[in-house]
């Protein structure tokens, strides 16, 4: 039985994320610190801070978000892509490693004390675009079980999340989670135009419209 691209990616990310929790010097080299990048030109951190996390909870928190959503989206991945999917669906991922901290790199290389890890741009990347390909599935925020359509549930997260990106008090990359999520609509929504058999915006809206007309 071949494993999924989503349960291999999980795996890797769980096994290193492990190995760095107890290796102080592995967790130096792989996080994202913008000053290192900018001055020594390591560009692998960009990639490589989202494999390592923090602690336990963040690691779970991360890997239970992107196995939930990655599976059925690497599925329509497939479907739309059909050869490419996979291809796709990874370039997806990695892509999103490295544009969701775009920003943090700009606003933060000449801060030393700085630093950043996680895959969580890449999850909401993932989650995002599950979310356009099926807007009226039932989520629920964190504990919270599943009571809102995600086409509701997007833009408050959204709002949120740059609410508190703004603020910057929280200790958490947010601006990461902000812009994975709308990179991956953007991404989808492009690839799909020029490269898939599907109109991922035309059954985004067609799917909301037969939403509210219930």
């Amino acid at each position: 039985m071949t494993m999924s691209l989503t349960l291999n990616i999980t795996v890797i990310t769980v096994a290193i994320s492990l190995i760095a929790m107890y290796n102080e010097a592995l967790m130096d080299k792989l996080i994202f610190h913008p000053y290192t990048v900018h001055h020594d030109n390591e560009w692998y951190r960009f990639i490589s801070s989202g494999f390592i996390h923090a602690d336990f909870m963040h690691l779970a928190f991360n890997m239970f978000s992107f196995y939930m959503f990655g599976d059925y989206v690497e599925q329509y991945f497939n479907m739309i892509f059909g050869s490419l999917g996979n291809t796709l669906y990874i370039l997806l991922y990695v892509s999103s490693l490295i544009v969701c901290l775009i920003p943090t790199y700009l606003n933060h290389f000449k801060q030393y004390n700085y630093n950043s890890l996680g895959a969580s741009g890449a999850v909401s990347a993932i989650v995002f675009a599950g979310i356009f390909l099926q807007p009226t599935m039932q989520i629920g925020f964190f504990i919270i079980p599943p009571i809102i359509p995600g086409f509701i549930f997007g833009p408050i997260y959204l709002g949120i999340t740059a609410y508190l990106s703004k603020s910057g008090q929280s200790g958490i990359n947010h601006s990461a989670h902000l812009w994975g999520s709308i990179y991956g609509v953007v991404f989808l929504i492009i690839t799909s135009y020029f490269m898939g058999n599907y109109n991922v915006l035309a059954a985004f809206m067609e799917q909301i419209k037969i939403y509210l007309a219930r």
